[in-house]
């Protein structure tokens, strides 16, 4: 659903669809698995159905971006929370085609548009991308070093912003190119079968973000429940990316 969020670098959740399939470690104990299983849908894996979603639900961005316009501050929209929107499957690919042009319909909201798929970003962007929609910032989830390469593609998109989600951060990320990139959101793992991060890891970011000029977010270290250790070394991180982009 499109909701208000306690995901702290955002203000609000759209999914196109609910489900997806696993591809790296970040994947292993996938919260959003968690809580579709927990609603009695199976929609987890290779050959699983996708749970899409009507109208009203479709319409709920506009609502935001009404709300957003009259407050005259934007507004921003994790899109997607529950899959991966460039997953390659059928229901994905169809529904991800009705995002394009509800994105150009709501110039006051800031798509935050995150994949694991990074290879995929390229391929799926609508024809009149060109040097990228204002309101859209692409992103792609880096756990560690090993996956350090989704950055490449990434950077090969035009974009007006350009976001690594370092979460859950399984390892350190200092093989990171920090070129091209805006913003660098930091986050331990949460839940009962959280793998432990290491300060080391953000401190090392943080401080290359301060030199590089790439805005620095740390949402929080590891721990059972998401948001408990929201600072570093007793300092709270929240940089956003358009101040160094404008």
């Amino acid at each position: 659903m499109g909701v208000e969020t306690g995901i702290s670098w955002t203000d609000h959740t759209f999914n196109i669809v609910w489900g997806c399939d696993k591809v790296s470690p970040a994947c292993d104990f996938c919260y959003a698995e968690v809580f579709a299983h927990r609603l009695g849908l199976d929609v987890w894996g290779p050959g699983k159905p996708r749970r899409t979603f009507g109208v009203k639900h479709w319409n709920e961005p506009l609502r935001w971006n009404r709300m957003a316009q009259k407050d005259g501050k934007r507004h921003k929209v994790f899109c997607s929370s529950m899959c991966d929107i460039f997953e390659k499957h059928p229901t994905v690919i169809t529904e991800l085609a009705k995002l394009w042009p509800l994105i150009r319909a709501t110039p006051w909201l800031d798509w935050q548009l995150l994949t694991k798929r990074a290879h995929r970003i390229k391929s799926n962007l609508p024809p009149d991308w060109g040097q990228g929609y204002d309101n859209v910032w692409l992103g792609t989830t880096i756990e560690s070093n090993d996956y350090r390469h989704r950055a490449d593609h990434l950077k090969s998109c035009p974009a007006k912003v350009r976001f690594i989600s370092y979460e859950p951060a399984l390892g350190p990320l200092d093989l990171l190119d920090l070129n091209g990139l805006h913003w660098i959101i930091y986050g331990g793992e949460s839940g009962p079968h959280r793998r432990p991060d290491d300060s080391a890891w953000a401190r090392s970011m943080r401080d290359r973000c301060k030199a590089e000029g790439v805005a620095f977010y740390y949402k929080q270290s590891s721990a059972l429940h998401p948001g408990t250790n929201p600072t570093l070394d007793g300092a709270q991180h929240h940089r956003f990316p358009l101040d160094l982009v404008a």
